[in-house]
């Protein structure tokens, strides 16, 4: 998947690294949401990639 901006590389990084998993674990051990989705799309929407 080509990433549309600096959000998609963020949580490309974040998965490969584990951090993600990290993260999700603890969001569901404290039972709130992490907000990734929603810090992704605006991270997207300021620094989008140019096609």
């Amino acid at each position: 998947m080509k990433s549309k901006g600096l959000g998609d590389d963020i949580a490309k990084f974040t998965k490969a690294t584990g951090i993600k998993t990290v993260v999700d674990k603890m969001a569901e051990g404290l039972n709130i949401n992490c907000g990734c989705n929603n810090r992704q799309e605006w991270f997207n929407k300021k620094f989008p990639y140019r096609n």
